[in-house]
C-alpha cells in the first residue's frame, strides 16, 4: 500500500501565504531517476517571483516550489549505477526538467543525472545551499566575468547565499575580493568569509573608495545582481577592457551605451535554466573540490521548518540575509 509524506503545494499564484503543506503520494522512481528523502531544501529569490506570477516562465498549477536539496537516496530506478539507497547527495533541478517535482518537500523525484556526492564535512543544510547560489556564482565568476588570479573582484551584496559563494569562489582562485553589504552584520559576515575589501552600500561615498583602493584604476570584474539599480554606476567603477557578469535584475532601467564604449567593456548575462550541460559538469566538479578540500563552505542564515514555508519566503524577500535561508522538513 502507497504511504504519503508532506509537501508544499502551491494551488493559486500570490502572497507566501499560498505555500500551504499538504500530505500527497509517496514519489516512485522511474527508469533513470531516483527519489530523495529530502532533509534540507534552499530557498531561492527566483521561488518567490515564481510564486507571485512575477517571472517569465510559470510552473502549472499546481506545483511544488524548488530546485535545491539535500538528503539521502530513498530508491533508484532501473539503470540507476552512480547511486544508491542511502548515499548523501546534493541536488540542483534545472526547471522544467521533465518528472521533476519540488524540493519543499519531505520526498524529490529527479532524474540520476541531477544528484551528486555531497562531501562528508558538509550538513544535509549547507548542501542544500549549494545549487543556485554556487553554480550561478561559479559561472559569472569563471565563465562570465572571465576572472583571473591577481585581478579584482567587485560583488554587490556580498553577505546573501549567491554573494557568499562569489566571495570563496574568487578568493580561493586568488582574485582580490572587494564586497558591498548593508549593515555592520553582513559588513562583519563578508570579511569573516575572506573579503579583501569591504564597503558599506547605504553610505553615499562607497564608489569613490572603491576606486581609491584600486589606486583610481577601477575593478577588473563586477558580479552584479541588481543590474536595475546599479548598471549605469559600475561603468565608473569599472577598469579598462573590465567584465560585467549581470546574474540578477528586478526591473528595466535607462541605459546609456557610452559606458559600454568608454571602457571598451564586455557585459555578460545568463541563467542557469540555460546552462549548458559541459558548464554544468565543470561547475560541479570545481564546487565538489572545493568542498572537499575546505576553501568553500556554505553559510547558513536560518533552517525553518518545511510547514512554516510562507516565513521563509518572507525572510527572503525582507533581504538582508547572511548566508542562506532552507527548508527542513
Amino acid at each position: 500500500m502507497m504511504g504519503t509524506m508532506k509537501a508544499i503545494r502551491v494551488h493559486q499564484f500570490g502572497g507566501p501565504e499560498v505555500l500551504q503543506i499538504a500530505d500527497v503520494a509517496d514519489l516512485q522512481p522511474g527508469p533513470g531517476q531516483v527519489v530523495i528523502r529530502v532533509r534540507a531544501a534552499g530557498v531561492n529569490p527566483a521561488e518567490t517571483y515564481i510564486r507571485s506570477a512575477s517571472y517569465p516562465s510559470l510552473p502549472s498549477l499546481p506545483y511544488t516550489p524548488g530546485t535545491d536539496a539535500a538528503g539521502t537516496i530513498a530508491s533508484v530506478g532501473a539503470g540507476v549505477t552512480h547511486v544508491e539507497p542511502g548515499d548523501r547527495v546534493w541536488v540542483f533541478v534545472q526547471t522544467g526538467a521533465n518528472g521533476t517535482t519540488g524540493a519543499y518537500a519531505e520526498q524529490m523525484l529527479c532524474a540520476a543525472e541531477f544528484v551528486h556526492p555531497l562531501p562528508d564535512r558538509l550538513s544535509f543544510a549547507q548542501g542544500a545551499a549549494i545549487g543556485v547560489p554556487y553554480l550561478t556564482a561559479w559561472r559569472a565568476v569563471v565563465l562570465q566575468a572571465q576572472a583571473r588570479p591577481g585581478e579584482s573582484v567587485l560583488v554587490h551584496g556580498a553577505s546573501g547565499g549567491v554573494g557568499v559563494a562569489v566571495v570563496q569562489i574568487a578568493r580561493a582562485a586568488g582574485q582580490i575580493v572587494i564586497g558591498t553589504a548593508g549593515s555592520e552584520r553582513g559588513l562583519a559576515a563578508v570579511r569573516a568569509q575572506g573579503a579583501h575589501h569591504v564597503f558599506d552600500h547605504k553610505t553615499d561615498t562607497y564608489r569613490d573608495e572603491i576606486l581609491k583602493v584600486t589606486g583610481g584604476s577601477g575593478v577588473d570584474a563586477i558580479i552584479e545582481m541588481a543590474a536595475h539599480l546599479n548598471l549605469n554606476h559600475d561603468f565608473n567603477l569599472l577598469a579598462r577592457r573590465g567584465r560585467i557578469a549581470i546574474i540578477g535584475s528586478r526591473g528595466q532601467l535607462e541605459f546609456n551605451p557610452r559606458g559600454i564604449m568608454s571602457k571598451e567593456a564586455t557585459v555578460r548575462g545568463g541563467t542557469l535554466w540555460t546552462m549548458p550541460t559541459d558548464d554544468l559538469h565543470m561547475a560541479v566538479a570545481a564546487l565538489n573540490a572545493g568542498f572537499e578540500n575546505g576553501t568553500l563552505t556554505p553559510v547558513i542564515a536560518e533552517e525553518i521548518p518545511l510547514a512554516e514555508a510562507p516565513r521563509a519566503h518572507e525572510r527572503i524577500a525582507a533581504g538582508g540575509a547572511h548566508g542562506k535561508v532552507v527548508l527542513v522538513p
